[in-house]
């Protein structure tokens, strides 16, 4: 195999930002409208609100990534957590993919030399390589709260992202079946 650790390391960390999008996209699928925004309690965070904060983290994150603190000067990370009773689902949508149009325009074109190279989130130094790491466990985070609160909301109805309930063993039989769903 050709493929340095570095550019495997590249690779996978595209394939699990894809994944952590694939399953928030297959959760929020599942909603209505009214899943979609609705808050557990007043400190919850909706669905809604997840997404505007992951959008604003990410624009703020990987616009000019290598060159300017990932902690943009006019990113509102307080305003973040606040929804416009006229947003709409598709106005969530829409933050949800620019931001993570901005994930892999910064991504995509790097190569292995630029994974030590060093860049900077809130005045803090990071190799590029801990700031992918950090961005990536961070989206994690939230697309598990997303999945979490659509599980809740649809209860029965849910339909799973990954292997079901009770079918370990159908899955361990066909390993592909997984691949398929994610």
């Amino acid at each position: 195999m050709n493929t340095s650790l570095h550019e495997h390391y590249l690779q996978d960390a595209l394939h699990e930002f894809r994944k952590n999008k694939r399953l928030g996209e297959g959760a929020m699928a599942q909603l209505d409208e009214r899943e979609f925004f609705h808050q557990l309690d007043p400190e919850s965070n909706s669905i809604a609100t997840i997404i505007k904060h992951l959008a604003g983290n990410m624009r703020s994150r990987w616009t000019d990534f290598l060159t300017t603190d990932g902690e943009k000067p006019d990113r509102h990370r307080d305003a973040e957590f606040e929804i416009d009773e006229t947003a709409t689902r598709e106005d969530c949508v829409r933050m949800w993919e620019q931001g993570w149009s901005h994930v892999f325009a910064a991504i995509e074109p790097l190569g292995a030399e630029d994974l030590m190279h060093t860049v900077t989130i809130r005045g803090e130094t990071h190799t590029v390589m801990q700031a992918i790491n950090r961005q990536l466990t961070h989206y994690a985070c939230h697309t598990g709260q997303i999945i979490f609160l659509a599980k809740h909301f649809k209860s029965n109805a849910w339909q799973t992202l990954s292997i079901a309930r009770g079918q370990s063993q159908d899955y361990n039989a066909a390993p592909r079946l997984e691949k398929e769903v994610i």
